[in-house]
């Protein structure tokens, strides 16, 4: 089964940075698509960040060059850097890839607030 671990969430003021990690699991890491989530109360949960596994990245509209998906297929860690945040990037951010069917994580909550 595969299993993808979130990480890095918190508070944060609008204006911050904040840093999230995942970790993947009983998967052939190097070979996948992964994907960054976010859900925020109310509304759907909507793709933030796609990379390749060549290293090709593509961004959600909302956080084009602010927002910086990377990887490291040695460790099997995908990140999200995520800069000059605001109020409108709360949610609950989702680690993501397919392997078959879809698999999640858990999500880990950002929170954007003076």
């Amino acid at each position: 089964q595969v299993q993808l671990v979130e990480s890095g969430g918190g508070l944060v003021q609008p204006g911050g940075s904040l840093r999230l990690s995942c970790a993947a699991s009983r998967i052939i890491f190097r070979t996948k698509v992964m994907d960054w989530y976010r859900q925020a109360p109310g509304k759907q949960r909507e793709l933030v960040a796609t990379i390749i596994p060549g290293g090709s990245t593509n961004y959600a509209d909302s956080v084009q060059g602010r927002f910086a998906i990377s990887r490291d297929n040695a460790k099997n860690m995908v990140y999200l850097q995520m800069n000059s945040l605001k109020p409108e990037d709360t949610a609950v951010y989702y680690c993501h890839t397919r392997v078959g069917a879809d698999y999640w994580g858990q999500g880990t909550q950002v929170t954007v607030s003076s």
